[in-house]
């Protein structure tokens, strides 16, 4: 039996702006849309063009709350850059930056629902 890596979920409150931040911030592309008959959910996958792994972002019409519990954020995406200095400028004039680790050579970034993805250099 194998197993790989098919996508993540990220519950969002505004689908079309959380779209535009993964364009503009992370440059994906959206791969797919299923939208429920009654209009109650939609399902938008998003692909970086290069791998099979996606992220898919689901907005639920009857969400009553203007965001999700994320808890510590302890749970992340991570990307890989082939040019940090160049995705930080980006990050950094979108003002997105929640948290840096230069020993690491890392850092994070925020969506607009505030999860966090990690910015990693292509090693």
């Amino acid at each position: 039996m194998k197993f790989r890596f098919a996508h993540n979920n990220f519950n969002v409150t505004d689908l079309q702006r959380s779209i535009t931040f993964y364009q503009q911030a992370l440059g994906l592309q959206e791969v797919r849309r299923t939208t429920a008959p009654d209009g109650s959910f939609i399902i938008v996958f998003l692909g970086d063009g290069e791998s099979r792994h996606q992220l898919e972002l689901t907005w639920l019409r009857d969400w009553q709350k203007d965001h999700y519990d994320l808890g510590d954020n302890e749970f992340h995406l991570a990307f890989c850059t082939d040019d940090m200095a160049a995705a930080h400028a980006l990050h950094e004039q979108m003002g997105c930056i929640c948290y840096e680790n230069p020993a690491m050579g890392i850092y994070f970034i925020h969506d607009p629902d505030d999860y966090w993805i990690e910015i990693i250099p292509q090693r």
